[in-house]
């Protein structure tokens, strides 16, 4: 029995395997995308609340697949904390669920 005759089904099976996830994702509703204007009334409500603590954040709103839509970075607010934000966001978004969810 050659290495190729081996190798050819588990290769069939494999990419049979891979077809089914990506046909049972393109199943999974995603959302419509969010406007510019419905994004930073969104952004508003928790940059208010930031504002009302003393609090420095950014904040990243992200359509659902990713894409940033709108993002804001109030002063003196960490280096780090801006692609934290948009990290954040983005997970949530792909993953569909909190990122306490996913890597909490």
């Amino acid at each position: 029995m050659s290495l190729r005759s081996t190798l050819l089904p588990a290769v069939a099976i494999a990419l049979a395997l891979c077809a089914t996830g990506a046909r049972a994702q393109t199943n999974m509703p995603y959302g419509a995308p969010i406007s510019l204007e419905n994004a930073k009334k969104a952004a508003e409500p928790a940059l208010a609340e930031a504002r009302k603590n003393g609090w420095t954040m950014a904040v990243a709103i992200v359509n659902p697949d990713g894409t940033l839509v709108y993002f804001e970075k109030m002063d003196g607010t960490q280096n780090g904390s801006a692609q934290v934000a948009i990290d954040k966001a983005k997970t949530a978004a792909l993953f569909k669920r909190p990122t306490m969810a996913v890597c909490g």
